[in-house]
């Protein structure tokens, strides 16, 4: 292909982390000009700003990496079954160098705005560096879990000790020792660091609104034995996870909870919680789908957050109440549950008595003062929209992505939507995305905008765009497979309901991994099936 000017390309990915990655490595290949934008200094977008103590991944090594390339599944070694934030960086970093994709991405580089020529069919895209640049194609790979969200509390400017957030670690050591330490919120995050932080601090405040189920992690150091053995077969426990429904590298239980004795269902559910991690939601296939079995699983858990938690008044403001197991995405812990057995730990229940200010010595609540040295805001993220709506993104007629999403994010596939043509987003709402191990649809979109994009330029296409029927019956696909789950009977980020205003709707795809590659494959197969794929005459 013909060199392009510098200031027109084929295809302008944004985000360096796994998913941008990938889709470098892949277009590239088939000799398109790319170029990555990252508002970091560095590549690995997640798991590079998520430095905080204890943050490891849910879902085990060997399954949440790359695919793509024997050589390199065979070259790396994990050392534990979950990695820690700082391996998983390393691997990461591995990558860019291995393939030499650094060269291809403008790091410090933001994106500010987007918009459509349509006459041209192209993209012109601002950024915080500047700009234009014209690319033919746009690729969304910012990820789901990039937007920190930071709730506003009043005198926060009085506040006279150190202020962190989770999701925005400093590099530097932070010192915990001696130190009066408050984290506010008990997702992911602060499961993780709970116990970290309280081996460390004189006295941690644990600040929590709504008390979420936590898994064990089952961390270990792999073996070279198991390294070896893992490696000897990796082809088939790839197969394994893509044909999965969570993308998990095991054999998920086809049978009903309810099938089960309760001595043999104990059993099982036993040996899940001691060993898959978050794959103890697939212990059963009907956890997630039958309200009787998940409430034999949510009496399990009580019974096993019971046996952790001395102090039974704690006790209960840790047991989550009033909604299913696994509706809200469990966190995956190590000894968070026992860190409150700790004399110098405390649990503060800011639904029952909320924060109502920051003063210059720490947090007063209704219920009274707590005196901090650190506040560390364990808050989480805008999940699946956030970051992908932060620039301003302006499609056909001067719409802006924005304004199109008011009511929900509508699109095809979770890959495109109508009025945008020529723009991709990878692993986000509309497909399996969190619901699952993130990696398995990463690289299926990845492999799915090379084909097209491939298949557009030998058949001399500029431009394609998701059919407003198509978007139209994939949403009412997605809310259908919704209801079948128990997910909608829960306030999460599932359902938007971690952002104040931001519309009530179910934003992933709940019909499983193997059964959303199907789909995939089959519009493929039928000739693109959903997309309008035309030729655009430019203006002289």
């Amino acid at each position: 292909m013909t060199k392009m000017p510098k200031d027109m390309i084929d295809v302008l990915i944004v985000g360096a982390g796994f998913a941008g990655l990938r889709a470098l490595y892949t277009l590239r290949k088939e000799g398109l000009n790319c170029r990555v934008i990252e508002a970091s200094d560095e590549v690995g977008g997640v798991w590079n700003y998520n430095r905080y103590p204890g943050a490891r991944c849910d879902v085990e090594s060997y399954d949440y990496s790359y695919g793509f390339s024997k050589e390199l599944e065979q070259e790396w070694r994990w050392t534990e079954r979950y990695a820690q934030q700082s391996e998983i960086l390393d691997y990461i970093r591995h990558v860019a160098d291995k393939f030499e994709l650094r060269k291809d991405i403008e790091f410090s580089t933001r994106l500010e705005s987007a918009t459509y020529n349509e006459a041209a069919a192209n993209w012109t895209v601002t950024t915080s560096r500047g700009g234009p640049i014209t690319a033919r194609f746009v690729v969304m790979a910012v990820g789901q879990l990039s937007k920190p969200k930071k709730p506003d509390f009043p005198g926060e400017a009085h506040f006279q000790g150190e202020v962190y957030h989770s999701a925005l670690w400093p590099r530097h050591p932070v010192d915990f020792i001696g130190k009066r330490v408050g984290i506010i919120g008990t997702g992911s995050s602060g499961v993780q660091m709970t116990p970290v932080i309280a081996e460390k601090a004189a006295h941690l405040c644990v600040f929590q609104r709504t008390a979420n189920y936590s898994i064990p992690a089952c961390h270990a150091h792999i073996s070279d034995a198991e390294d070896a053995a893992i490696k000897a077969d990796y082809p088939a426990r790839r197969e394994q996870a893509r044909n999965s429904p969570s993308g998990l590298g095991f054999i998920p239980n086809k049978k009903s909870l309810l099938e089960d004795p309760p001595d043999v269902r104990e059993q099982v559910l036993e040996r899940a919680w001691n060993r898959l991690g978050f794959g103890f939601a697939l212990a059963y296939h009907d956890i997630l789908l039958n309200e009787e079995a998940n409430d034999r699983v949510v009496e399990f858990v009580h019974r096993k957050i019971a046996e952790k938690v001395h102090d039974p008044v704690v006790r209960e403001k840790l047991t989550p109440r009033g909604f299913p197991f696994g509706a809200m995405r469990p966190s995956v812990d190590h000894r968070f549950y026992e860190a409150f057995n700790r004399d110098n730990v405390e649990l503060v229940d800011i639904k029952e008595h909320p924060i109502v200010e920051f003063t210059a010595n720490g947090i007063r609540t209704k219920a009274g003062e707590y005196p901090l040295d650190m506040i560390i805001f364990a808050t989480g993220f805008d999940v699946f929209t956030g970051s992908i709506l932060a620039p301003a993104i302006i499609g056909r007629g001067g719409v802006t992505l924005r304004e199109k999403w008011s009511d929900g994010p509508a699109n095809y596939l979770g890959l495109s939507t109508t009025g945008f043509p020529n723009l991709f987003i990878m692993v986000g709402p509309g497909s399996p995305s969190l619901l699952s191990n993130v990696l398995v649809s990463t690289e299926d979109h990845a492999d799915f905008i090379r084909d097209m994009i491939t298949d557009m330029n030998a058949r001399d296409l500029d431009e394609v765009e998701a059919r407003p029927d198509a978007e139209q019956k994939w949403v009412q696909h997605v809310n259908e497979r919704s209801q079948e789950t128990l997910y909608p009977k829960a306030r999460s980020y599932y359902m938007g309901d971690e952002v104040p205003g931001k519309p009530h709707v179910f934003m992933p795809y709940s019909g499983g991994v193997r059964g959303y590659r199907r789909i995939l494959h089959k519009v493929m197969e039928n000739q693109w099936e959903g997309f309008d794929m035309r030729k655009v005459n430019a203006p002289d």
